[in-house]
């Protein structure tokens, strides 16, 4: 349960790139925290100067400023490295629907970048973010990975392309790398401001501020909320997996389902707010319900993810409470 105890070689080097994210920055923390140490690789064109500046004092910590989509800064960031965390990516469905060009060139040609810049500095692990947008229209319950549908934007296309170009690298050049598909990552650092905002730092933020919420649909679609230290545990497990797993995506989730109306009251009722939402149209390219198997990566990759949507929640509401 969890990565408190994980144990790698001394002296091991990580590089997480997009480590000024709210995913990136809790992996640099736990990192640390572990004693290892941490190279991020930030452009902060959506990560945060506030997210290095958390670590920037410690001696095992270095920031680079520098863009994935620039190959020799992806050299330079990679030498000397042994585990390569790629978190680096802009996130959004609306937004990618609105940029296509930008999302080719940042997500696809900058992880491909981090692919090359891996191989050629003998990097040992190569894990990379993917989504579960990648599963598209396919309408069955649970997610399973290995049966996907059409997929529904640029983003998820993005993210689709960058699992078929890791299994290239796993394939054709002896890279392990492992794909970890997030589901509706949450919980602290996570941004609460902005147009394209995830949806409960949004609401906890606008609820705090005595601003009326809008859900977009019915508020009848379910996704399957994954607290971040489950996703810590993912990504350093796959640092610890063996090479027969490599080449392959995954799951990253913790197995529920909750319906946005249902979290919507959840959040008004703890923080002693009485008022109704507002509903607005659907999200193109959004999927209407999603919900993991998470079996794969239990097997593959020992992950055993033990923060429920419950616990999470509890601990990002006292989190936002205290930062906002």
């Amino acid at each position: 349960m969890g990565y408190q105890n994980l144990k790698f070689p001394e002296n091991s080097v990580f590089l997480v790139t997009g480590g000024a994210g709210f995913i990136g920055s809790n992996l640099c923390e736990a990192i640390l925290n572990l004693g290892y140490k941490v190279r991020c690789l930030d452009d902060l064109s959506t990560g945060k100067q506030e997210n290095v500046d958390l670590f920037i004092d410690n001696p095992n910590y270095t920031f680079i400023k520098g863009d994935i989509k620039d190959l020799d800064t992806c050299m330079k960031a990679c030498e000397g490295v042994d585990y390569v965390l790629n978190q680096a990516a802009w996130g959004s469905v609306p937004r990618s629907i609105e940029m296509p060009l930008f999302y080719c060139a940042n997500n696809i040609a900058g992880t491909l970048n981090m692919l090359e810049a891996a191989r050629q500095n003998n990097v040992k692990k190569f894990v990379y973010a993917s989504s579960s947008s990648v599963y598209g229209d396919e309408p069955n319950l649970p997610k399973k990975e290995g049966r996907e549908g059409n997929l529904l934007s640029p983003y998820a296309v993005s993210k689709r392309a960058d699992e078929e170009w890791a299994k290239q690298y796993t394939r054709h050049y002896g890279l392990d790398t492992y794909g970890l598909r997030y589901f509706n990552v949450f919980g602290r650092r996570q941004d609460p401001n902005g147009a394209y905002a995830a949806v409960i730092p949004k609401f906890i933020r606008q609820l705090l501020n005595g601003e009326t919420p809008t859900i977009n649909g019915d508020g009848k679609q379910s996704r399957d909320f994954t607290y971040i230290e489950n996703v810590i545990e993912a990504n350093l497990k796959a640092c610890l997996a063996d090479s027969s797993a490599a080449g392959q995506a995954y799951n990253v989730a913790y197995g529920g389902r909750e319906y946005l109306i249902d979290i919507y009251y959840g959040l008004t009722k703890a923080l002693g707010v009485d008022k109704e939402p507002n509903f607005g149209p659907d999200r193109a390219g959004d999927i209407k319900h999603s919900n993991a198997d998470i079996s794969k990566a239990k097997a593959n990759l020992g992950y055993d993810p033990d923060w429920s949507f419950d616990k999470g929640i509890k601990a990002a509401i006292e989190w936002y409470k205290d930062n906002l």
